[in-house]
């Protein structure tokens, strides 16, 4: 790695942590980038425009960023949002210019009702759909509870979880991601039946 790309990858994180609130939003990125190092291993594709998106692609999440009208931030598009404001950021960052578009179209199409149209995107969206799945997707729905709009009570975030498991994983594209996702769908499954064992009908 060059010093300019390591120069640019500090000054992104050192934004975004900045920024992330609630505070725990800042450790979906670093822990997106290592999977997605994991999800392209073997594969060409340009690890400089995945990173800068990783970093950057859930700036309209965070507190300060989105609306907190409840009407409004329920019609939000986040990545919108950040497709607006990544391109200022990465040049004060001193991301290389001719990159910035393929950044977008990561952002643009991260989300799993998206149809990435680049390798770099296709590996952004699956790395981002694990994060969705097993121990580190239930502690990012649970701990929503009560704080969003969407999450009122336990049953809320149960609700979430199932949704998730029986959705998400038919929407990853590589088989890399594929059999990532094995484990983190077991510990996804186990841990709902839990759930429904020990809430016996009663969790509220």
């Amino acid at each position: 790695m060059t010093d300019e790309a390591f120069s640019w990858r500090v000054r992104l994180a050192a934004f975004v942590e900045g920024e992330a609130r609630p505070m725990e939003k800042y450790g979906h990125q670093p822990r997106l980038y290592a999977l997605t190092l994991k999800v392209g291993a073997g594969l060409a594709y340009d690890d400089d425009v995945v990173c800068a998106a990783v970093w950057l692609h859930d700036l309209g999440v965070f507190v300060g960023h989105r609306p907190e009208e409840p009407g409004a931030l329920s019609r939000w598009d986040h990545a919108v949002y950040a497709v607006e404001k990544v391109p200022g950021i990465l040049a004060s960052a001193g991301f290389p210019a001719e990159k910035t578009e393929a950044v977008l179209e990561c952002i643009r199409n991260h989300q799993p009702k998206d149809e990435p149209e680049t390798l770099e995107s296709t590996i952004l969206r699956d790395a981002d759909i694990l994060e969705q799945l097993g121990a580190i997707g239930i502690l990012r729905t649970v701990c929503k509870v009560g704080r969003d709009t969407r999450f009122a009570t336990f049953s809320d975030a149960e609700a979430s979880l199932q949704k998730a498991i029986d959705g998400l994983p038919g929407k990853l594209r590589l088989d890399s991601s594929r059999e990532l996702a094995k484990e983190r769908m077991r510990v996804h499954r186990e841990f709902l039946a839990a759930v429904a064992s020990e809430a016996d009908g009663r969790l509220f």
